[in-house]
């Protein structure tokens, strides 16, 4: 904690209750943050109060705030506009900052006879064509994929005429999708007048190449070739296709901008949707550490209309928020008419917003290595067991045992929704003998948070505390493993997975009683795999100590071999099979081994042999 926080709070009492801009030092006298207030000493004073409702990029930078001045403003919107104009002077460290590169876009058509069409984001010169430039990069990628599926034009990085007949046609070749010149079967007319086309239909749009194909086909039909006229016909009937996907959403929807974000475990994604004519022209996804939630929304509108010229008459978010009168002001003085902020509830935009969201949710989860629908189970089991944070990172126990015999535990790790393989532990049980599952999960669950504490890297491995503990059993395994918890001051969420008489998973189990997820199916399925990988893995590891052990038990029964030396076998020979199929002098060879015990393992193995072996040695 900020050793200053007593005097800054202070300080901040004493500030006025007038609008302004606040601007947070560290102890170099460097800019770290800029805000705006309705109300300054209401404002500033939050930030040096109680520390547990901030996010936690807040308390990070109000650790480092060494002391604080403030303008007063005579409006809200005069202090938005000046916090605007210092937070592009001196872009502090825990201000939203989001960097223009968008930069502009091109269509490139390759050099040679055999050039292919690809979208870049530099012009270069090395003597290709060059089409633009275009402000959308996202229209640019979208139109350029489109022509080369339309036109089944090649988009690999084989070299024509130099690979022909160098390799089989890839995927695409088989599902339509290119003609494959890579076979050496398509001539250099056929290949170029395709590559015109898919230009025609960048340059023109949908409904012109629908029309210069159609006059083509006609013309192909009056000259007799059927085959071309056939293949014309076939190109028109996939651009009306693709054309179909990418018409108007509805002539009900603005030229607008829709941005809605998606916030998980200190990080915050916003996604911008840009609509002109009804079309989705162009998007953008940004992703930074999360702040405030009331302020964030109003901050990343502040920033990210500073950084783009073109402002909408029309933007439609997901959340309202206090200072929208006077954001709303400075964008229409930027705009120079009049822009409408809305926060849609129901109808056409609602779906619109709730569309941008669910995309700002993938962003983030394909950042975090997962995906929506992985998120959203995550979210599920977040919510159904009121956990304060989304559990990223599970931990789930086992037991295993034959009647006390070969007592194991298993542990896998589920990240981001999925398994996390080489995160998985085995535990052999050494601090009793005899079978007590709830005695085996509270030494496993005491041996893994000794080694937390005692590890270096806390990033990995058990150096790492788990986002949530599920073990499989029921009440009295989590009572256990509860009080180990709060012996070693181990503040994680714990839970069971109870099964029913059938082995399946029923229920989760914590300290306020079962909670069914028998309706939840999403969640049910995922806690059922997560319980039979947990099962499978600490009874597969349950086996393999016991095979291993009852070969160790066949050879210790053998006169001259103990513990060590069946071992040392085992090691050497790899199998009991290779030391029964061994010869006498193969086992003299074994490390360690005397002739006295090599030849009573043959014996053992070969008792017919034992009587010959022994004459011949005499």
């Amino acid at each position: 904690m900020n050793p200053k926080m007593s005097v800054l709070r202070k300080k901040a009492m004493s500030l006025p209750l007038l609008p302004g801009v606040y601007i947070m030092h560290n102890k170099s006298g460097e800019i770290i943050y800029i805000g705006k207030a309705v109300k300054l000493k209401n404002r500033v004073s939050q930030y040096f109060g109680s520390q547990n409702n901030h996010a936690e990029k807040v308390r990070r930078m109000v650790d480092n705030v060494d002391d604080f001045e403030y303008i007063i403003t005579d409006s809200e919107f005069e202090a938005l506009i000046l916090e605007c104009s210092l937070i592009k002077q001196h872009t502090p460290k825990y201000n939203i900052l989001l960097k223009d590169d968008k930069g502009y876009s091109y269509i490139r058509v390759g050099v040679g006879d055999w050039g292919k069409i690809s979208y870049v984001l530099q012009k270069k010169d090395d003597g290709a064509t060059y089409i633009g430039p275009y402000k959308s990069s996202y229209y640019v990628k979208s139109a350029v994929e489109a022509a080369n599926k339309i036109f089944m034009l090649p988009t690999c990085n084989r070299r024509f005429p130099q690979d022909f007949r160098k390799g089989r046609p890839c995927l695409n070749y088989h599902i339509k999708q290119c003609m494959a010149p890579c076979t050496g079967k398509i001539k250099l007319k056929d290949y170029r007048e395709s590559v015109e086309q898919a230009l025609d239909f960048l340059k023109g749009g949908s409904s012109n190449s629908i029309k210069q194909l159609t006059a083509e086909m006609e013309q192909a039909a009056e000259e007799l070739e059927f085959e071309r006229a056939a293949r014309i016909r076939d190109k028109i009937n996939a651009v009306k296709r693709m054309s179909d996907k990418q018409k108007v959403v509805s002539n009900k929807v603005l030229d607008q901008d829709v941005i809605a974000s998606f916030s998980n475990d200190g990080k915050t994604c916003f996604q911008v949707f840009r609509f002109e004519g009804g079309h989705l022209f162009d998007r953008e996804s940004f992703v930074f550490d999360s702040g405030d939630s009331d302020s964030e929304t109003e901050e990343f509108i502040l920033r990210y209309y500073t950084i783009r010229n073109d402002v909408p008459k029309n933007i439609a978010l997901d959340r309202d928020f206090d200072g929208a009168q006077s954001v709303g002001e400075w964008l229409s003085q930027k705009r120079g008419s009049k822009v409408n902020i809305t926060v849609p509830q129901r109808g056409e935009q609602a779906q619109l917003v709730s569309m941008c969201r669910s995309n700002a949710a993938e962003a983030l989860a394909q950042q975090k290595g997962a995906t929506v629908r992985e998120f959203g189970v995550l979210e599920e089991l977040k919510d159904t067991l009121g956990l304060s944070k989304l559990p990223e990172y599970i931990e789930c126990y086992d037991i295993s045992n034959l009647a006390g015999a070969e007592n194991v535990a298993g542990m896998i790790v589920y990240k981001n929704g999925k398994p996390f393989k080489s995160g998985y532990k085995k535990f052999k049980i050494k601090g009793f003998d005899g079978q007590d599952d709830y005695a085996s999960m509270a030494e496993v669950l005491t041996r893994r948070f000794k080694d937390y504490y005692s590890a270096d890297d806390d990033s990995q491995g058990f150096g790492k505390l788990p986002d949530l503990i599920l073990l499989d059993g029921g009440k009295g395994q989590v009572s256990a493993v509860k009080q180990v918890l709060q012996n070693m001051s181990i503040n994680v969420p714990l839970f069971g997975l109870v099964k029913d008489d059938k082995h399946r998973t029923r229920a989760i189990t914590g300290e306020g009683g079962e909670i069914a997820i028998n309706s939840k199916r999403a969640l049910f399925t995922f806690l059922s795999k997560m319980q039979d990988e947990v099962h499978r893995f600490a009874i597969g590891y349950h086996h393999a100590r016991r095979k291993k052990n009852t070969f160790k038990s066949s050879l210790t029964s053998i006169d001259g071999v103990g513990e060590v030396r069946a071992k040392n076998l085992l090691k050497y020979f790899r199998t009991i099979d290779n030391i029964s199929k061994a010869d006498l002098a193969e086992l003299e060879s074994a490390p360690k081994m005397t002739k006295d015990v090599a030849l009573n393992i043959y014996g053992y193995f070969h008792p017919q042999s034992e009587d010959e072996n022994l004459a011949d040695n005499i």
